[in-house]
């Protein structure tokens, strides 16, 4: 199934080809929308400035090289130079059965499938996740579902924070604890306050703190008992982790973690490649970098340091690592890194130096999928009352506990149990969609209000959406008919058809873009241009059977591409709420 707007794209171009001229190809058919018709396409207006003969001379060019049938059952040129356009209904009625009967509702396989690793969530070993994990974790975790719906094989990494200075400090306070205590304080799950009392002694105890010097020297050599207590270090938070996606409906697991520690014997290796390629030199004690196109403020070159002056290894060493391994190693043509827009220029920086490397060359390519920060009412980051860090685990309980009172006052008639299990799917759902419906790049405010509101671009509301279809069946008492024939007669079963057709478009616009917001956009629009149908068209009381079956048939598949593309978001879209 293609996307009336691809076929209409496709036709057009080479319209245009056609009569002006293969340099003229790559002109933008400018396709949208139009209350007029179905579609419509402005090119010409671009192009007549372009070649300097009016619009509407250009339009009709075009329009008398269009080869559209069985497409389209009216063109027509409008106003100064618009190609307005009306799809044949056997077309639309044609694509909507093979959407719906082929079981990808319209999602087209990837025509060259690619090796997609997706670096995101990337939380600390021995700290707990917070708030300003979440745009990370759930960012990159729906992208990750709709590059792998597209055909994309995707490998997840959890970048995890794991090796490093603050594990000398957290291995001592657990001997100072005794390993059984360690262990048993650590598994309730309240790593920051074991992370806070290591931090304590260190700061106020100079012999702890040396102690914890020596230790990491230990661990970076390979000391077994060392090793053995960080071990249990990494796999006490690792569980904590898994804990917290479990929760959140995200699909990392312990087989996709590939912390700082992965990575660690590969350092050495790097920096003698990068040697050996005249691309590190010393640096005021320091290894450095200097990728082409970096300065400073004061217009010196901007050093990426590979070696610290006393020969430790910092972020940027790992992250050459990770890329170079994943590259050269895995195979991946296609990386995405999850990361906040401060880190932008670090990545930026990676980026250069891997390609000055030799490792990443077309056609693979890395991308920083920069985002902005979670902010309060107040438009600052988002606290606590009392200034803390949001814990990530408390805001799933508050999410759920708020929802809880949305659905019972919602519907009071959902049993306990089901009334418990809608609450945890919208709370979880409402804070998920919230971050994903707005544009990543840039800042937004928290407000439960807003994001558990049953009106408005939010979860709740599609997700009552959904409900809202499928009781539709419940109270006929049929089955989906799936094999029934939809006929569009009214303006607004056009405008649904039109909008299912769109799912697997918008889906690659996603991979493209790496934007989710725009998938948000689709179903809301999609939601609402139900809403419309279901006003002016009666289902259950259509004027014949056939009518009924067909319009049955479309509240059917608008129900399944709501949930599939809720799922994709990691959103659940129960059938009762």
């Amino acid at each position: 199934m293609a996307d009336p707007v691809h076929a209409l794209a496709r036709a057009l171009q080479a319209a245009i080809t056609a009569a002006f001229g293969a340099e003229h190809a790559a002109v933008d058919p400018s396709l949208r929308r139009s209350t007029h018709a179905d579609y419509q396409a402005n090119a010409a207006m671009a192009l007549g400035k372009r070649l300097g003969r009016p619009p509407r001379e250009v339009a009709a060019a075009i329009v008398a090289a269009l080869q559209l049938d069985g497409i389209c059952r009216k063109v027509e040129i409008a106003g100064p130079g618009f190609v307005n356009l009306t799809l044949e209904d056997a077309y639309l009625t044609r694509e909507l059965a093979e959407t719906a009967g082929g079981g990808r509702l319209g999602i087209a396989p990837a025509a060259q499938p690619e090796t997609v690793i997706v670096d995101y969530s990337g939380p600390n070993a021995a700290k707990e996740m917070h708030v300003g994990h979440l745009r990370s974790t759930i960012i990159g975790d729906a992208l990750a579902r709709v590059l792998e719906a597209l055909g994309h094989r995707v490998i997840r990494q959890n970048h995890l924070g794991d090796w490093g200075t603050p594990f000398g400090m957290l291995i001592e306070h657990m001997l100072d604890l005794g390993e059984a205590a360690a262990s048993q304080e650590l598994s309730v799950g309240d790593l920051d306050a074991f992370y806070r009392q290591a931090r304590a002694k260190f700061d106020g105890d100079p012999a702890f703190a040396e102690r914890s010097r020596r230790r990491v020297v230990r661990l970076q050599g390979g000391d077994e008992q060392t090793l053995a207590l960080w071990r249990q270090l990494v796999r006490e938070s690792t569980r904590y982790f898994e804990s917290v996606y479990r929760r959140l409906g995200v699909t990392l697991t312990d087989a996709d973690f590939a912390g700082e520690s992965f990575y660690n014997p590969m350092l050495p290796d790097v920096l003698e490649e990068l040697g050996q390629k005249g691309l590190a030199r010393e640096s005021e004690g320091a290894l450095c970098v200097f990728p082409a196109g970096f300065t400073g403020k004061d217009g010196a070159p901007l050093p990426l340091i590979v070696r610290k002056q006393d020969g430790g290894y910092g972020y940027a060493t790992t992250d050459l690592a990770a890329i170079r391994h994943r590259l050269t190693t895995v195979g991946a043509r296609r990386i995405v890194y999850v990361v906040g827009a401060p880190q932008s220029q670090h990545f930026a920086m990676v980026f250069a130096t891997a390609r000055e490397a030799g490792w990443l060359a077309p056609p693979a390519r890395a991308e920083h999928v920069a985002f902005g920060s979670v902010l309060g009412a107040d438009k600052k980051m988002f606290k606590t009352r009392s200034g803390d860090t949001v814990k990530l685990s408390d805001l799933l309980d508050e999410a759920t506990e708020r929802a809880s009172k949305v659905v019972r006052e919602k519907n009071p008639e959902l049993d306990a149990e089901a009334a418990d299990a809608v609450a945890r799917a919208v709370g979880v759902g409402a804070v998920k969609y919230a971050d994903l419906s707005s544009d990543r790049i840039k800042d937004y405010v928290f407000d439960w209000d807003r994001m558990l509101a049953f009106e408005g671009n939010t979860a709740p509301y599609l997700m009552y959406a959904h409900a809202r279809i499928r009781s539709i069946f419940r109270k006929a008492g049929v089955e989906s008919p799936r094999e029934a024939g939809i006929v569009l007669s009214e303006p607004a079963e056009r405008a649904l058809a039109l909008e299912l057709l769109r799912f697997g478009a918008v889906l690659e616009d996603v991979a493209a873009t790496l934007e989710p917001h725009r998938l948000c956009g689709y179903l809301f629009e999609l939601a609402g241009s139900f809403t419309t149908f279901y006003e002016r068209c009666p289902v259950l009381r259509a004027e014949s059977d056939e009518v009924r079956r067909s319009r049955l048939a479309l509240c059917d598949l608008t129900a399944e591409v709501l949930a599939k593309g809720l799922g994709l978001l990691g959103i659940e879209a129960p059938e009762r709420m």
